[in-house]
C-alpha cells in the first residue's frame, strides 16, 4: 500500500518512520535542530508553496531519513491511510 502525501508523491506504508504536525513538533528545540540539519544535508523535500503543516519522515533503514514537508495535515494523512486514498 502506499500514501499520497503531496505534490504527486506516494511512499510506500512500510517505508513510513513517522508524521507529525509541524506546529506542535517544531516547538522543541531537538525537532528543529533535526530539521534543520536535515534541509542541510539535502535530506528535506519540500511539496509545495503552501504553508507547511506536517512533515513526515520515510526511509529503509539503510541510510538516514528523508523528511517530506507537506502543506496536508496530520489528520487528512490519516485519514488517507484509513481509507487508502490516493485523491
Amino acid at each position: 500500500m502506499y500514501l499520497h502525501i503531496g505534490q504527486s508523491v506516494v511512499v510506500p506504508y512500510r517505508q513510513i518512520l513517522g508524521i507529525f504536525d509541524l506546529d506542535n513538533a517544531s516547538w522543541a528545540y531537538k525537532t528543529r535542530e533535526f530539521l534543520e540539519r536535515a534541509e542541510r544535508e539535502g535530506r528535506a523535500v519540500w511539496l509545495g508553496d503552501d504553508l507547511p503543516r506536517s512533515f513526515i519522515l520515510v526511509g529503509d533503514g539503510n541510510a538516514p531519513p528523508t523528511v517530506y514537508i507537506s502543506q496536508l495535515s496530520p489528520a487528512t494523512l490519516l485519514r488517507r491511510m484509513e481509507n487508502n486514498s490516493f485523491e
